[in-house]
C-alpha cells in the first residue's frame, strides 16, 4: 500500500523546509513534484514563486498581477500552475513506478484555485504512489476529505518537531 502523508501547520512553522529536507534525504528515490517560497521586497511578503523538482521557476502569485484571480491580496497566475505543477503530478499518477514519490508544497488557497491542480492532486492519492505534501491547517472542503481519508496520514508539523520530521519520513517511506 502506498504511503499517503499529509503535512500540516500554520504558515511559517516549517512546513515547506521539512519538505525540501525529505527530497535531499531521498536522493535515491524519483521525486516528482514542487515547492513554493515567499518573495520578499523591503522585509515584507509580495509574492510566491514556485518551483519544480526539475528547477523549473516562476512567480506563482503576486501582489502586482493585475487583472489576475485574487487570493487574499495576491494575483495569481493560474497558467504557473498549468505549466509547471501540472505535468508532473498528472505524469505520476499516469505511470506510478515503483520508488517515485511525489512532494507537493502546497495544498493551499493559491494552488487550489485552479481545478485542474485539485483534480491532478485527487488522482495523485487515488494511485499506487508515494506522496507527501504540505497542507494548510484552516478548513477547506477539498483538503478536508484529504484528511478525512483512511489511505492518509496526518502529521502536524510544529517548531517543536520540524527539525527532526524529515529523518522520520525519510526512514518511513525508505522502510515500507
Amino acid at each position: 500500500m502506498p504511503t499517503k502523508i499529509l503535512l500540516e501547520g500554520r504558515p511559517g512553522v516549517g512546513k515547506t523546509t521539512v519538505v525540501r529536507r525529505l527530497a535531499a534525504l531521498l536522493h535515491t528515490r524519483d521525486v516528482v513534484g514542487f515547492t513554493t517560497d515567499e518573495i520578499r521586497q523591503g522585509g515584507a511578503r509580495v509574492g510566491f514563486v514556485l518551483e519544480t523538482t526539475t528547477g523549473h521557476r516562476a512567480v506563482l502569485a503576486h501582489v502586482d498581477f493585475p487583472g489576475a484571480p485574487k487570493v487574499g491580496r495576491y494575483g495569481v497566475d493560474l497558467g504557473v500552475m498549468d505549466r509547471l505543477a501540472l505535468p508532473g503530478l498528472l505524469a505520476a499518477s499516469a505511470e506510478p513506478l515503483p520508488g517515485r514519490l511525489v512532494l507537493i508544497d502546497e495544498l493551499g488557497r493559491m494552488e487550489l484555485y485552479s481545478a485542474a491542480f485539485r483534480e491532478a492532486v485527487r488522482c495523485v492519492f487515488e494511485t499506487g504512489i508515494d506522496a507527501v505534501s504540505t497542507v494548510h491547517a484552516h478548513s477547506d472542503p477539498f483538503t478536508d476529505a484529504l484528511k478525512r481519508r483512511t489511505d492518509v496520514e496526518l502529521v502536524v508539523v510544529t517548531r517543536a518537531n520540524r527539525d527532526t520530521l524529515p529523518g522520520k519520513l525519510a526512514a518511513q517511506l525508505e522502510h515500507r
